[in-house]
């Protein structure tokens, strides 16, 4: 099948993955039906003395949070991995089978201001955010071998505390999506002798209809496969698997980058544009990692205007995604704003 001119219902397989998503065109394939909204008025203070994250408030395991300035990192108070390393007795039973699971979680607070998100922020405060995701990236994969930076942004997305922040996961257990991205570039890699990522990029850049932005180092697609309406992919477009590669250089354009999509977002609907954010990076395990490329995802909830969203129920839930709205026309959308900023 041509990918030139999908207007059937078809598959598109995530190669990352491996999973399907089904796309029916011919249900949401049209000239722009959208809300058009003024923008939000946001009340929100810039600081707020019962948030547990705003500088010199108390959490509630009872520590004060440092005045700071730029960034802040602290342990999870209520991390789901602990450093408890005690043994238990664990079914053997191959229909009930269990592995220990230890490692840290971590919150960053993005900024001391209560209401900026990454999107409010200028390009060289989201370099100082990465500049914090790197360093601590590089502490803790000297422990353990996957970690996992990522971001809720929006009560959609469960998030309920307003103030700008993310998390930084770590554990040894290669998790869920690793373990398959890993698996599947591997294979690729030696099928090809080239990088996934690194051709998909390539092919990307020839055909254009679904690239949102691009710098020297790094590019924003709608990629082939998203199964949420106006999903994103940030892609490393050189030979960079791994948070501990990146330069100077690459986290200032970075940070351009990360500026152009989250700005988009917003703009889309004028709103605090919600989402699931979350970084790719090679396995810390010592091996050959040349088939792996660094890559974040984006997945935002938001279909159709700001109070109208996506949900993965149903057939999504007991067969595979299914999307109307192809990732060509998001992408088309998203470019039309972000043109305008």
């Amino acid at each position: 099948m041509s990918t030139d001119n999908l207007t059937k219902v078809h598959r598109r397989k995530n190669p990352l993955s491996g999973d399907y998503v089904l796309v029916s065109p011919h249900r949401n394939n049209r000239p722009w039906l959208g809300a058009t909204e003024e923008p939000a008025a946001d009340s929100t203070p810039s600081f707020d003395e019962s948030c547990p994250l705003c500088p010199g408030n108390t959490r509630a395991n009872n520590e004060i949070n440092p005045d700071y300035k730029d960034t802040f990192v602290f342990l999870n108070d209520f991390g789901a991995l602990t450093t408890d390393d005690e043994k238990e007795n664990t079914p053997t039973d191959e229909l009930f089978h269990v592995e220990q699971a230890q490692g840290e979680c971590h919150v960053v607070c993005y900024s001391p201001q209560h209401n900026k998100s990454l999107a409010q922020m200028s390009v060289d405060e989201i370099t100082r955010v990465i500049d914090t995701w790197q360093s601590h990236y590089q502490s803790l994969s000297e422990r353990y071998q996957c970690v996992h930076v990522f971001e809720n942004k929006g009560s959609v997305m469960g998030c309920s505390q307003p103030h700008p922040h993310g998390q930084i996961w770590a554990h040894n257990h290669l998790s869920t999506e690793i373990e398959s991205e890993n698996a599947n570039q591997l294979d690729y890699y030696n099928r090809h002798g080239s990088a996934l990522l690194a051709d998909y990029a390539a092919k990307e850049q020839a055909d254009g209809r679904r690239t949102l932005y691009e710098n020297e180092h790094w590019m924003v697609v709608v990629p082939f496969w998203a199964a949420w309406p106006f999903e994103t992919m940030i892609l490393a477009k050189g030979n960079i698997a791994s948070f501990n590669q990146l330069t100077k250089e690459l986290k200032a354009s970075l940070a351009q980058a990360t500026k152009a999509i989250t700005a988009g977002y917003d703009k889309l609907f004028n709103c605090s544009f919600p989402y699931s954010m979350g970084w790719h990076s090679a396995p810390e395990s010592g091996d050959a990692n040349e088939h792996w490329r660094l890559h974040g995802h984006f997945y935002p909830p938001l279909l159709r205007s700001a109070t109208v969203k996506k949900f993965m129920v149903g057939y999504e839930m007991m067969a595979e995604s299914q999307r109307d709205l192809t990732a060509e026309t998001a992408a088309a959308r998203l470019r039309e704003v972000m043109d305008q900023l």
